[in-house]
């Protein structure tokens, strides 16, 4: 994935994925939806992350699970 999608860097909340110019981490996305909030939801409450990044992240986890 480019690295305008995700990034990790030992200094910025101990290494975890998060969204490429932000200490926003992947894993909160899934925490989002997993509760049954929308992306729309995730986006506002995350005003940093784009949602081309979302979008990536999501198509990147589904192409992983689904092969």
């Amino acid at each position: 994935m480019a690295g305008d999608v995700i990034s990790r860097n030992p200094h910025v909340l101990g290494g975890l994925p998060v969204f490429a110019g932000t200490r926003v981490p992947i894993r909160a996305l899934f925490e989002f939806l997993a509760a049954g909030d929308t992306v729309e939801e995730f986006l506002e409450n995350y005003p940093n992350v784009r949602r081309d990044q979302v979008k990536a992240v999501l198509e990147s986890a589904g192409q992983t699970l689904l092969v």
